[in-house]
C-alpha cells in the first residue's frame, strides 16, 4: 500500500441499509444479481480522474482550496507518479471496477508535442504497471483539447488547421493508449468546439472540420482494431455561447449528416442536460430512441446556476427515472457510470472524497434497484401498454407500417366518421404510483 492521503482509509464495503457506518455502502451491493446479472456490472461505476485527483477547488472567482502532495512544485513526472498511486489507493478505497482519465490529468504538458506525448507514454506505462495489481480496470480515455491557449477558439473547430492537426496528433496518441490500458470506450468531449459570436465564425466550415476528425477517429478505430466504443458527451454552452453537441437530439443529427450514426454513440452527462435545459432521464430516453445510448457521466447541476457545478448526485427521484430508461434501452453494454463529479471548495479533506462516492454510488444503486422492480412488477409498464393499445390495432398498425397513404386515411376517417373523444393521461395516478415505488418501497 503506498504512503498516499488515502492510505489510511480501509476498503469500503457493503453492509446494509440499516449500517450506522458512514463510510459503508448501504444499497450498492456488488454482486447482487438483478435482472441476471451482477449489480456491478450493470451501473459500471468509474471513479473521474481529474475531479477526484487533479481538481484544486478554484473557480471563476477563488484560487485553490484543496492542496494534494502531488500539486506541490517538483519533478513533473514524479508529481505524476506520486497522483497515480494515490489514484489507485482511492480505487482501492472505494472499491469500484473502473476509472476514466483526460490525457492532461494523468501526465504533464511540455513545451511541444513531442515532449508532451512523451510525457504521456511514460505516465501510461506508469498506470499500465499499477493495474497490473489492481481490480480497477479503464471504462475510458479521452484527450483534453479545451484547456490550453491553443484550443480558445476550439479543437477540431479552430479556424487555425495546425490546432486541427495537433489535436489529430493528441486523439491518436490516446486512443493508443486507452486502447493499451484496455479501455472499454473512447470519448470525444469538445469544451470548446462551438462559437462565441458568428460575427467571426463560419459554421458550416467548422461544422465540416469536426465531421472530418470524427470520420478520422472512426477510421483509426478500425485501424488499430480498437473494440471499444467511440462517444460524443453533449454539452449546450459554457464556456462557448453554443456548443455544436447541443444535445443527444443535436449530435445525432450531426452524425447523420456525416454518416457516423452506425459508427459513434453518446456519454451523457447529467449536468449538460441541465444546462440544455433538459432533464437527464430526457436524455437518455431521446439517445435510446435513436439507438446510440452509450455512457453516462453521473452528477447534477444547479439549475438556479448557469454552469458546470459538476455536484455529486442526491436525487433519486430523477436518478430511477433515469435507470428506468437506461434498463428499457437495454443496459449500458461496454459503457458504464462514470462520476464527472467533483467535492465542494470546502470540502478539502480525503475523507470528503470518499463519503462524496459513496453517496453517489448508494444513490446510483437505490435508483437502479427500484428502476428494475418498477419493470419486474409491470404496473408502470401495464398504464403506458394501455395509453398506447390502441396502435395494436390492425387499422392503425396499418397507418403506422406504411401500408396505407395520406389519402387511404383520409378516406377511412371520413368514412367512419371517427370522433375521438379525450382519455386521461393519469398522470397523477403514475406519479403516485412512482413515488411510492421510488420512496417506501422495500428493495
Amino acid at each position: 500500500m503506498s504512503n498516499s492521503v488515502f492510505s489510511s482509509f480501509e476498503t469500503v464495503k457493503f453492509e446494509g441499509a440499516d449500517s450506522s457506518n458512514p463510510l459503508a455502502y448501504r444499497f450498492y451491493d456488488a454482486e447482487r444479481v438483478v435482472m441476471g446479472k451482477p449489480l456491478k456490472d450493470h451501473l459500471r461505476f468509474a471513479v473521474a480522474y481529474w475531479h477526484s485527483l487533479a481538481m484544486s477547488g478554484s473557480d471563476p472567482f477563488g484560487g485553490p482550496t484543496i492542496n494534494r502532495p502531488w500539486m506541490a512544485a517538483g519533478d513533473p513526472i514524479a508529481q505524476a507518479k506520486v497522483k497515480a498511486d494515490a489514484a489507485f489507493d482511492l480505487f482501492r478505497v472505494l472499491d469500484l471496477p473502473f476509472y476514466c482519465f483526460h490525457d492532461a490529468d494523468m501526465a504533464p504538458a511540455a513545451d511541444t508535442l513531442a515532449e508532451t506525448l512523451k510525457n504521456f507514454h511514460t505516465m501510461a506505462d506508469y498506470l499500465g504497471e499499477k493495474m497490473q495489481s489492481s481490480k480497477t480496470k479503464l471504462l475510458w480515455g479521452t484527450a483534453n483539447l479545451f484547456s490550453a491557449p491553443r484550443f480558445m477558439a476550439g479543437a477540431s473547430t479552430n479556424p487555425d488547421p495546425e490546432v486541427f492537426a495537433w489535436c489529430a496528433a493528441t486523439i491518436k496518441h490516446c486512443m493508443d493508449v486507452t486502447k493499451q490500458l484496455g479501455g472499454s470506450n473512447y470519448v470525444l468531449w469538445g469544451g470548446r468546439e462551438g462559437y462565441e459570436t458568428l460575427l467571426n465564425t463560419n459554421m458550416k466550415h467548422e461544422l465540416d472540420q469536426m465531421g472530418r476528425m470524427l470520420s478520422l477517429v472512426v477510421e483509426y478505430k478500425h485501424k488499430i482494431g480498437f473494440d471499444g466504443q467511440i462517444l460524443i458527451e453533449p454539452k449546450p454552452k459554457e464556456p462557448t455561447s453554443h456548443q455544436y453537441d447541443f444535445d443527444a437530439a443535436t449530435v445525432y443529427g450531426f452524425l447523420k449528416a456525416y454518416g457516423l450514426e452506425n459508427e459513434v454513440r453518446v456519454n451523457l452527462e447529467a449536468n449538460h442536460a441541465t444546462l440544455a435545459g433538459h432533464s437527464f432521464e430526457h436524455e437518455i430516453a431521446t439517445a435510446s430512441a435513436f439507438g446510440i445510448l452509450g455512457s453516462l457521466d453521473i452528477n447534477r447541476g444547479d439549475a438556479l446556476l448557469g454552469w458546470d457545478t459538476d455536484q455529486f448526485p442526491n436525487d433519486l427521484w430523477t436518478m430511477t427515472m433515469s435507470m428506468y430508461h437506461v434498463i428499457k434501452a437495454g443496459g449500458l453494454g461496454k459503457g458504464g457510470c462514470n462520476f464527472d463529479a467533483k467535492v465542494r471548495r470546502q470540502s478539502f479533506t480525503a475523507e470528503d472524497m470518499i463519503h462524496a462516492h459513496v453517496g453517489g454510488a448508494d444513490l446510483c444503486a437505490r435508483a437502479f434497484l427500484t428502476a428494475a422492480k418498477l419493470i419486474e412488477d409491470g404496473k408502470y409498464d401495464a398504464i403506458l401498454a394501455e395509453r398506447y393499445a390502441g396502435w395494436q390495432q390492425p387499422g392503425a398498425q396499418a397507418m403506422f407500417s406504411g401500408k396505407q397513404s395520406l389519402e387511404d386515411i383520409a378516406a377511412w376517417a371520413e368514412k367512419e366518421g371517427i370522433n375521438p373523444q379525450p382519455r386521461s393521461g393519469k398522470q397523477e395516478q403514475i406519479e403516485n404510483l412512482l413515488m411510492r415505488s421510488i420512496y417506501t418501497d422495500k428493495i
